[in-house]
């Protein structure tokens, strides 16, 4: 499990927006640049280049 003190203080690397933690699919989700950085063996890998981009109707839910 992540650790919950890393997650408060991380934000999106292109934005320094807020991130949401998405338990189940092990990501860390930015609203604003609509990108889901995963969760590797609990250690977030925040890199542009790894990260997924979403879909609108993936982001409402």
């Amino acid at each position: 499990m992540v650790d919950k003190k890393l997650l408060d203080i991380l934000v999106c690397p292109l934005c320094k927006g807020p991130l949401l933690y998405n338990k189940a699919d092990q990501e860390l989700i930015c609203k604003a640049d609509r990108l889901a950085y995963p969760i590797r063996d609990d250690i977030p890998v925040m890199l542009e280049d790894e990260a997924r981009e979403m879909s609108a109707k993936e982001l409402e839910s």
